[in-house]
């Protein structure tokens, strides 16, 4: 704060070149690591930035020496499976290009929280990627200046995108589709569903397949379980669901909610997959090895943030522009936590 409780204004480069007597070219030479300044010219100039707390502007400074070999990536979640993945094939895929990696996290879906850590991301110059899973990442994506290279990793649209945004997806759409109608064809009467919230409808791309395949089998639908993204979660609709005993085949919106519904079954005393079967998505590392096995959709997130990668990289060194596409098609993995229905009496 100044004198008045105002904030205080961050030192300008003008600010700096005051404080050392010089102009504010030589300031700019300084901070650029120009060979044509004198020793003491330089510790004067150093002297006073840092005395003033003076930051360099990064997109200035990237644009003064040349091409910015550098993206951000903004995400709310860095420590779910998908979200995480997605973060490393984009790592894999910038290191092999020689560029670096910076990670922002996006503290809440705030309107001044996300325009902040759009705009800080920004600063720091070279291209910016948004995992737009959730309202955070959402919000983040429609704020990103104009004329900034971004790609959006995003949940599966309800319609193609218009022809200016970069995005990449996966169908989970037609992977829903694909995981309620082989629980449909084990002779369950219908599926019962969990599901992850939508980033941008009521309706997420999950939910949506799964309503698809039972509407097109002719089966009852159920009212969908709110859950969330945990196994608490997942064990909260399964407490709900297993008091039900026509209750035969659930899919659930991740593989987090399976685990949940999983341990509630076990403690309603329900056998899986002898009296309910169950499925799960993404295919986490841990789902083998789940007792039972569990039946799941697999997602390859990391293939995910390679393409992202290579989108932005394309935008970057001005090559030839890729147009928006869903990447990785999902592969269902049948295993042990899906069986034939019940007999009834």
């Amino acid at each position: 704060m100044d004198a008045t409780g105002h904030p205080k204004r961050p030192a300008s480069i003008r600010d700096v070149a005051t404080a050392a007597g010089v102009s504010y070219q030589t300031v700019s030479r300084v901070i650029n690591d120009h060979p044509s300044v004198r020793p003491t010219t330089r510790e004067r100039v150093l002297a006073a930035v840092g005395e003033l707390g003076f930051r360099r502007n990064a997109t200035a400074f990237a644009l003064a020496r040349g091409r910015n070999r550098a993206v951000t990536v903004l995400t709310a979640d860095t420590t779910h499976y998908g979200p995480a993945s997605i973060l490393r094939g984009i790592e894999e895929a910038a290191r092999a290009a020689a560029y670096s990696v910076g990670v922002g996290v996006l503290e809440s879906a705030g309107e001044s929280a996300v325009a902040d850590a759009v705009q800080r991301a920004a600063d720091t110059g070279g291209g910016l990627i948004v995992i737009a899973y959730d309202p955070a990442g959402v919000r983040a994506l429609s704020a990103v200046p104009a004329g900034l290279p971004v790609v959006g990793v995003v949940e599966t649209p309800a319609s193609p995108p218009v022809s200016d945004r970069t995005w990449v997806w996966t169908d989970d759409r037609e992977a829903a589709f694909e995981a309620t109608s082989h629980l449909l064809s084990l002779g369950h009467e219908t599926v019962h569903h969990v599901t992850i919230p939508s980033s941008t409808r009521r309706t997420g791309a999950r939910s949506a397949g799964w309503r698809d395949a039972l509407r097109a089998a002719g089966a009852p639908l159920p009212r969908p379980v709110r859950g969330g993204w945990s196994p608490a979660d997942g064990r909260a609709a399964g407490l709900a669901l297993a008091a039900d005993p026509a209750v035969t085949a659930i899919l659930c919106g991740n593989d987090d909610l399976a685990v949940g519904v999983l341990r509630a079954l076990h403690e309603a005393g329900r056998s899986v997959p002898g009296e309910v079967s169950v499925a799960g998505f993404d295919d986490a590392p841990y789902a083998a090895c789940l007792t039972p096995s569990l039946t799941t959709v697999r997602l390859d997130f990391t293939g995910l943030g390679r393409s992202a990668f290579t989108l932005l990289h394309g935008a970057l060194e001005e090559s030839e522009r890729v147009a928006p596409h869903p990447v990785a098609a999902p592969e269902l993995i049948e295993r042990e936590s899906s069986g034939v229905a019940p007999a009834h009496d």
